[in-house]
């Protein structure tokens, strides 16, 4: 049998039972784990091509899939919802979702407009505002002057200038372990993004941009109510399903 994004799940799982909400610090050795399972059953399936290649494939999208995982119960609790990023690059969607999508949609002008490069979205299933888009990464090697790059353009559109732009890395090269002398990625970090979220057992030089990932739950909470003290006047609400769960499946 493949090795799956639920068994990615079950590693995990088997570390919160270990280390409960430390649990977080030890993704890199979840994916090392995973990526030795997945290469057993890779070859005992007789296929002969480059794992690296079916590894490089699985990882980003399994890595974004748990992060849904652990994330999905405490932001239902904030009152908002949590989707990948991809699942709204579609022209299909119920209205909920599209409205959300819209929300999303950066106008380039005679270009048209395009979804940004982001792979988790946290948004208000009452009006379908966007709160935070996350992308989340290995390393900060992968996509951090394109987070960088989103960023900035939301701050020149009106409508998408709250939007909070982070990134969550397990940070393996280890980038952002130290603020001074600043490496180029933590540059980037602090300067032309919101904010970025360590999945990492290492000692991190925290600041008020770079920070745990325990953290993240408590910046949404705090963008949360902002959001809801700006709304308050309003009574817009969108026909929205009360799980989106169907929508997080392949």
């Amino acid at each position: 049998m493949p090795f799956t994004v639920d068994d990615l799940i079950r590693l995990y799982d088997k570390k919160r039972d270990e280390y409960g909400k430390e649990a977080h610090r030890h993704t890199s050795a979840i994916m090392k784990e995973a990526k030795e399972q997945h290469r057993r059953e890779f070859f005992r399936s007789g296929k002969k091509k480059d794992h690296e290649q079916s590894w490089r494939a699985f990882k980003g999208k399994s890595l974004e899939k748990l992060l849904i995982y652990i994330l999905e119960k405490e932001v239902k609790a904030l009152g908002l919802q949590i989707i990948s990023g991809g699942k709204l690059d579609s022209q299909n969607l119920p209205p909920f979702l599209d409205k959300v999508r819209q929300n999303l949609l950066v106008d380039f002008g005679e270009f048209g407009k395009h979804l940004p490069d982001v792979d988790l979205v946290v948004f208000d299933p009452e009006d379908g505002a966007i709160l935070a888009v996350l992308s989340v990464k290995v390393t900060l090697r992968e996509r951090i002057a394109q987070t960088g790059y989103w960023k900035r353009k939301f701050s020149d559109i009106p409508a998408m200038r709250d939007i909070k732009v982070y990134f969550v890395t397990l940070d393996e090269d280890e980038t952002l372990v130290q603020r001074h002398p600043a490496k180029r990625g933590r540059a980037i970090v602090e300067t032309d993004t919101d904010g970025s979220y360590v999945l990492s057992a290492a000692t991190i030089e925290e600041s008020g941009r770079v920070k745990m990932f325990d953290q993240l739950i408590e910046d949404l909470k705090e963008i949360r109510d902002l959001h809801v003290e700006e709304d308050s006047s309003s009574t817009t609400s969108i026909d929205k399903p009360s799980c989106i769960e169907d929508f997080h499946a392949e």
